[in-house]
């Protein structure tokens, strides 16, 4: 009898032990998070010499117009070519923020050569590293154009850890590139996000008007580069 007297108690201390925890508990509290309404165009394109003037951005919280509260980084430079990121920012009252972006493209529309298209890499496209080559004709990569002068690469790699060694397309090394009037190409940026990391430098790289082919050697990692012939 008493050691069922003793197990009702604990039952019943436990229970409003159970209870007491639960109602003192604080789920009133919600974080609500901004959210941004980007006015113009993700990607706006300016003439080079042309003054940039930002559209705008607006940000709401729970209803409620924080825009005053909006961090702007990132600034245009619109008398010198090149792609510009401006990130716009809103930190809640928990410390928690949230962000949206514009890319600005400030371009030369003098510079009118077109090499977008759907290329193959051909003989000469290798990966060297540590002294051996591997070679890897036979494989896509498409240059696509988003304003004079500028191209968005598919994969900076030519599709070596993409289709050759079969990891997916998430491992493309992708990115843009900026078409100078002499043919010539200089990386603006790249990324292969699984990995993270972006090519350390495209050197020699070229547009060769006579054979439409492109080419360049893609270093990557400290220890590799990817040399690559697209036509």
């Amino acid at each position: 009898m008493k050691k069922t007297i003793y197990s009702l108690l604990v039952c019943l201390t436990f229970v409003l032990v159970s209870c007491d925890d639960k109602t003192s508990f604080d789920d009133s509290r919600i974080t609500y998070y901004a959210s941004f309404n980007v006015k113009g165009d993700q990607t706006m394109q300016v003439t080079v010499n042309t003054p940039f003037v930002d559209p705008g951005v607006v940000a709401t919280m729970n209803g409620v117009d924080v825009s005053n509260k909006i961090v702007v980084t990132g600034s245009v430079k619109p008398n010198t070519v090149g792609l510009y990121k401006l990130n716009y920012a809103v930190t809640n009252a928990d410390g928690f923020t949230t962000s949206a972006s514009r890319t600005v493209i400030v371009c030369d529309p003098s510079v009118t050569t077109d090499i977008s298209g759907n290329y193959t890499t051909v003989a000469g496209t290798y990966r060297l590293r540590a002294g051996a080559t591997v070679n890897f004709p036979g494989f896509k990569v498409a240059v696509t154009k988003v304003a004079p002068g500028f191209f968005y690469v598919s994969d900076f790699f030519g599709g070596y850890y993409d289709q050759k060694a079969a990891y997916g397309v998430k491992y493309a090394e992708s990115g843009y590139v900026q078409l100078h009037a002499d043919n010539t190409m200089s990386v603006l940026s790249s990324a292969v996000l699984p990995w993270g990391d972006t090519i350390t430098s495209l050197d020699n790289a070229v547009y060769n008007p006579a054979t439409k082919s492109i080419s360049w050697a893609a270093q990557y990692a400290g220890s590799m580069t990817f040399y690559v012939v697209l036509k």
